[in-house]
């Protein structure tokens, strides 16, 4: 059984930092791409940054220069480090990992940004 476990939100003041984890488990194969996506009060989800299995990297226009996706080791756990936080940053950030053309969702984590 595929899960995905999310780590590392919380509360930041405006302007810092904050690291999210991700592991994916359940698979001998590798997950592709894997992602972050987050979903604020009242908006659609939207994607924040992918990264595929050679390091490929996309982001949401956002968050460009900003936040850092990164695949550790083992491959099937990702990372997204998120500096100069703004208040709009504040979401729910779900994990997203793609396996054999079919996509699995972690809980979500919560990241509150205070201005």
């Amino acid at each position: 059984q595929v899960t995905l476990v999310e780590s590392g939100g919380g509360l930041a003041q405006a302007g810092g930092s904050l690291r999210l984890s991700c592991a994916a488990s359940g698979s001998i194969f590798s997950f592709n791409p894997m992602g972050w996506y987050r979903q604020a009060p009242g908006k659609q989800r939207e994607l924040v940054a992918a990264i595929s299995s050679g390091g490929s990297t996309n982001y949401g226009d956002s968050v460009k220069g900003r936040f850092t996706i990164s695949r550790g080791n083992p491959k099937n756990t990702v990372y997204l480090q998120m500096n100069s936080l703004k208040s709009e940053d504040t979401a729910v950030y779900y994990c997203n990992a793609m396996l054999l053309g079919r996509d699995y969702w972690g809980k979500g984590t919560l990241v509150t940004v205070s201005s």
